[in-house]
């Protein structure tokens, strides 16, 4: 089979290798029908995620067919067109029992395009077919479904949960890239006052007041003047962070209010630095997190019965073998305007 391979920083390749075979009895080997790129893909390509090795299939993110399963593998069959989770679980551990399925300590968390071979390929060996994969039901269009396997969680969890969002609320969220955007769009759920994106990229500005942003910022400008002015010089309720670099993250650190909320989604691959100097006596909560996608089966639903506009993000189709070509178009947003790419059979 074709798969998309990791060859070390800055190199990648759309090869041949072995076809997986079930190796474990929890395992289901899944064709591969839809599949996207994200923006940690980007990262591991940079060199930022290490434990990644050379050899590696890239990707986490997947809908498929299940064409074999394991013999311990109980809720799925041969035939099932399922979700596959960025996070996959044992469903035993300690963490998993509590539903904190990004840190399983039963080889479970995010590994499929870390530590195992990953989604973008023509199949995949999926560990814990159970507990890492979802039924779709047939009205779910595959690009929408999609969609699921990562940035929506990602940001529900990771941004909006974990920064505490209510009724009432200023939200800033900096970095409007498509998990920011997934960040303005789930925020709405808990009817905030204000949602403010801070972006750099004109494009992806005007795409944060399509996704439901009341006010955006230009980063190179004065966002700090916008929020004090927005909210009486207190600042935001929660700030959250979506990039990844020690600019964003400093930024947010001056956007929040006392007793408000830093919910940093990013992936960082340079340090950044702290200023607990001048955090320590303003009561500031700060998160960080690994999605456990707890809130998928909750979002299909909603997507199952039109809540939830998921396909909305899709700017760019390519067929998986022209792979090489989406990561290109996907790694340069303010040339091509891409937000999500979705590539099918």
């Amino acid at each position: 089979m074709k798969a998309l391979v990791y060859h070390g920083s800055g190199n990648r390749a759309w090869e041949q290798v072995p076809k997986p075979e079930v190796t474990h009895p929890a395992d289901a080997v899944v064709r591969v029908d839809a599949v996207t790129i994200c923006g940690t893909d980007l990262h591991i390509l940079k060199g930022d995620v290490p434990e990644v090795e050379p050899g590696r299939v890239l990707g986490h993110e997947a809908v498929g067919t299940i064409e074999s399963v394991g013999p311990a593998v109980l809720g799925r069959r041969p035939g099932d067109r399922v979700l596959i989770s960025c996070i996959t679980a044992c469903g035993r551990c300690e963490y998993c029992r509590g539903g904190t399925y990004g840190q399983c300590q039963g080889g479970g968390g995010w590994t499929l395009g870390h530590t195992v071979d990953g989604t973008q390929a023509e199949y995949v060996r999926v560990p814990f077919a159970d507990t890492s994969t979802h039924l779709l039901p047939e009205a779910v269009s595959d690009a929408a479904a999609v969609m699921l396997a990562d940035i929506l969680p990602t940001s529900y969890e990771v941004g909006v949960l974990n920064g505490r969002v209510t009724p009432g609320d200023t939200v800033v969220v900096v970095g409007a890239g498509p998990i920011g955007l997934a960040a303005i769009q789930t925020a709405q759920l808990y009817s905030p006052s204000h949602i403010v994106a801070v972006d750099l990229a004109a494009s992806r500005l005007d795409a944060a007041k399509q996704f439901g942003a009341d006010i955006v910022v230009n980063a190179a400008d004065d966002p700090l003047t916008v929020i004090a002015e927005l909210t009486d010089d207190l600042g935001a309720d929660t700030v959250i962070e979506a990039v990844g670099v020690p600019e964003s993250f400093e930024l947010c650190t001056r956007l929040v209010r006392p007793s408000g909320h830093i919910a940093n989604i990013g992936v960082h691959g340079r340090p950044a630095t702290l200023h607990l100097e001048e955090l320590w006596i303003r009561d500031i909560t700060l998160t960080t997190g690994l999605v456990d996608t707890s809130s998928t089966p909750r979002l299909l639903r909603m997507l199952a019965a039109g809540r939830l506009d998921a396909e909305r993000y899709i700017t760019h189709r390519y067929g998986l073998d022209e792979i090489e070509t989406a990561y290109d178009v996907f790694s340069r947003p303010a040339d091509t305007g891409a937000l999500k790419v979705v590539l099918s059979r």
